[in-house]
């Protein structure tokens, strides 16, 4: 029976750069001595990997694929691993050789400021490389977005409610790293508002707002940033025209 052999350490899936080594593991326990063989999937081509007979599969990242682990004993049983995906990015970590990055997450794709109409679709993205790869979420105003927690931020049908300023978290087990902050523009507020609108004699109240949770020799904080988006909305409600800036 297939209940004869359970897998207790999958592998998990990285988002890496080029050229970047590491290793996809596999562990498993059953009544008898086990046999493994991996397997991985590039578009629609699915193949064993030759040799790759161990629990460990070392990897040097050349392009994305899927890989799975099959398992067998000697009674002929057999499960698979979980399939994960190896994502190589064609760039280097912050600059470092891969041999030197541990794999805490580095953003590798901003979203970018969006003006949309009203009823019409928005779309964000971010992308991040981390071992293990990893998860996303976004945020409004400073506010967790609940349903948004892939790459691509989708919203079908856009409304000014979803005006405001959005940025992504990604995170792993190594720690969390936020995209830059876009502003996204709804209907109304699509138009830029111009500068030259103040009445002589009418003074504008301009707040400047900096965030740093990136100091040289201190840990990353994090309060910071959302200390930024709770001001913002307070000085917003008082009549200020806010600049926020982030790192």
């Amino acid at each position: 029976f297939s209940t004869a052999i359970a897998i207790t350490e999958q592998p998990v899936s990285v988002s890496v750069p080029v050229g970047y080594s590491f290793t996809l593991r596999c562990r498993a326990q059953g009544r008898t001595s086990l046999q493994y063989q991996w397997f991985c999937q590039y578009q629609s081509d699915c193949h064993l990997i030759p040799g790759a007979i161990n629990q460990d599969l070392p990897i040097i990242a050349e392009q994305t694929q899927l890989y799975t682990c099959r398992v067998n004993d000697l009674h002929r049983n057999a499960v698979f691993s979980d399939w994960v995906k190896v994502e190589v990015h064609q760039c280097v970590a912050r600059g470092l050789p891969p041999r030197l990055w541990q794999g805490e997450p580095v953003i590798v794709l901003n979203p970018s400021e969006q003006r949309v109409e009203v009823g019409q679709p928005l779309q964000l993205q971010c992308a991040a490389m981390g071992v293990p790869a990893p998860s996303y979420q976004w945020y409004r105003n400073g506010n967790l977005l609940e349903q948004q927690k892939r790459k691509k931020l989708w919203i079908a049908h856009a409304k000014v409610s979803d005006s405001g300023t959005y940025l992504c978290c990604a995170s792993n087990s190594h720690g969390e790293h936020w995209s830059s902050a876009v502003d996204v523009h709804v209907g109304e507020q699509s138009q830029p508002t111009s500068l030259c609108c103040t009445s002589p004699g009418v003074r504008r109240k301009i707040a400047l707002l900096v965030g740093n949770n990136r100091y040289q020799h201190h840990p990353n904080l994090m309060a910071p940033v959302r200390d930024v988006f709770e001001l913002s909305r307070l000085l917003e409600h008082l009549g200020f025209q806010v600049v926020s800036l982030l790192d």
